[in-house]
C-alpha cells in the first residue's frame, strides 16, 4: 500500500485529490496538510511514500517545503502540483529534489499513475511539458566550462545511459534505443546515481544541463 501525503491551500482541492486517489486499492491518503510549515510537521509524524504537493501556498511554498523535506532526508518522494506546465516555479522545485511534477488540470489517470511512478523511486519526467521546461528555464554553463571531476568515473556504458536520462527518456525508452533489457538500464541508472551522488533521475537532468553535458535540442555530447 502506498501512503500519501496532500499538501494544498485549497481544501476543495485536497478532497478531490483524495477521492480520486482512494479509489485506488493500492493507495491510501494517510493525511492533509494546509500549507508548507504543516507539510514538514505531517511528514515526520506519517512517514508517508509520496507527498502530492502544490507550489504555491501561504506560510510556506512548495518549493521551500520541498527543500526542507529533501535535506532531512526523509524517506518520501515529491510530487509537485502546479496551474501552468511552465510555471516558472516548476524548475526551481525539481532542483529542490522534487520528483517530478503534474498540472492540476491533468486527467485523475494521470495523477494515479504518477503517485505510482514516483512511488517506486523512479522520476516523472516522461511529460512534454517537463522538457520543455527544462529548456525555458535551464542556463547553460559556459561553453568551455570543465567536465565535474565524478562524471570521468563513470564507464562508456554509463556515459551513454547518462546522456539519453538527460533526454528525457525513461527505462523502457533506453534500453530500445541500447537493444539491452529494461533491467540492465536500471542498474546503470542506479549506479550513475551513486557515481554522480544524485537523488533521482530529475537530479541526474538537471545536473546534465547545468554542468553542460547536454543542452536544449541537441544531441548529447560524445562521451569519449
Amino acid at each position: 500500500m502506498t501512503r500519501v501525503l496532500l499538501v494544498d491551500d485549497q481544501a476543495v482541492v485536497r478532497a478531490g485529490l483524495r477521492t480520486i486517489l482512494e479509489c485506488q486499492d493500492d493507495l491510501d491518503v494517510v493525511g492533509e496538510a494546509a500549507d508548507g510549515s504543516q507539510a514538514v510537521m505531517l511528514t515526520a509524524a506519517l512517514d508517508p511514500d509520496v507527498v502530492i504537493m502544490d507550489i504555491r501556498m501561504p506560510v510556506l511554498d512548495g518549493i521551500e517545503t520541498t527543500r526542507r523535506l529533501v535535506a532531512s532526508a526523509v524517506r518520501a518522494r515529491i510530487l509537485m502540483l502546479t496551474t501552468y506546465g511552465l510555471d516558472e516555479y516548476v524548475y526551481e522545485a525539481l532542483r529542490a529534489g522534487a520528483a517530478g511534477f503534474l498540472l492540476k488540470t491533468d486527467p485523475p489517470a494521470r495523477l494515479v499513475d504518477a503517485v505510482r511512478v514516483v512511488a517506486t523511486g523512479d522520476a516523472l519526467l516522461g511529460p512534454e511539458t517537463t522538457r520543455k521546461l527544462i529548456e525555458r528555464f535551464l542556463a547553460g554553463p559556459p561553453p568551455h566550462a570543465p567536465m565535474p571531476a565524478e562524471v570521468t568515473t563513470l564507464t562508456e556504458r554509463e556515459h551513454e545511459v547518462f546522456g539519453l536520462i538527460a533526454r528525457g527518456l525513461s527505462n523502457q525508452e533506453i534500453a530500445r534505443a541500447l537493444y539491452v533489457g529494461e533491467g540492465t538500464v536500471k542498474t546503470h541508472v542506479a549506479r550513475i546515481l551513486a557515481k554522480l551522488r544524485l537523488r533521482d533521475r530529475v537530479q541526474a537532468v538537471v545536473y546534465a544541463y547545468e554542468c553542460g553535458l547536454t543542452q536544449p535540442g541537441r544531441t548529447p555530447p560524445s562521451w569519449s
